[in-house]
């Protein structure tokens, strides 16, 4: 009984330990968007460096046999194309991050289309080990159950690591701005200190020199 209560134990620890870290780890994030009829609605998410990205979008409309059209452009930090279409209901876009910083999906409806009413998106954002395929994982590997699950707690596990290394050097880099933008005020404190008192020596010597023209020192 009592080895079989350890395991027991063990299991629970195990399966609570899972769930703080999925829990921790926001890899998947379902999101309902209203499109203007005119116009561009964007979405963005700041993502590092070597981060896999897997997306879903659909129209979604009362009337399915007239679903209205709309257009997609993923762009990079730096403004790189990554996905673009036009004219569609539905699509798929996957990629993995080459650029650190803030990655922009923005949709708009297609003019063509009847009516000003608002269009109704669903987009499916996952990224890191959830946009994993892990059936194809377990299949080539030939793993299941447990193991599987002790897998993608590994996989949690090193993307929790790589996040905290890459707020570990932002954290490095504010620090760095920070230490620059206080040099910078300082030498600008003092050079505002040293013009203050170079213009009060002026003053004064003008003074003093109007008032020995007029004889009055």
């Amino acid at each position: 009984m009592g080895m079989g209560a350890n395991v027991r134990r063990e299991v629970l620890l195990q399966f609570l330990l899972t769930l703080w870290i999925w829990g921790t780890v926001r890899v998947s994030e379902g999101i309902w968007l209203n499109l203007p009829a005119t116009g561009t609605k964007c979405v963005s998410e700041e993502l590092h460096s070597n981060v896999v990205v897997l997306a879903d979008y659909v129209v979604v409309s009362e009337e399915n046999y007239h679903l209205p059209t709309i257009s997609i452009k993923v762009t990079s930090p730096y403004g790189n194309n990554l996905h673009h279409k036009e004219n569609v209901t539905h699509g798929q876009f996957a990629f993995t991050t080459e650029e650190a910083g803030n990655h922009l999906v923005c949709f708009w409806v297609e003019g063509h289309n009847e009516g000003d009413a608002d269009v109704s998106l669903n987009l499916d954002w996952k990224t890191g080990i959830a946009a994993k395929d892990w059936e194809s994982v377990a299949s080539i590997e030939r793993i299941e159950g447990v193991e599987l699950e002790l897998r993608k707690l590994e996989g949690a596990v090193d993307a929790i690591h790589e996040n905290l290394l890459h707020l570990k050097i932002r954290e490095a880099e504010l620090r760095n701005a920070s230490e620059t933008t206080n040099t910078r005020v300082a030498w600008f404190s003092i050079m505002s200190l040293g013009l203050c008192i170079l213009v009060s020596v002026l003053q004064l010597w003008h003074l003093k020199s109007f008032f020995q023209k007029k004889k009055l020192i």
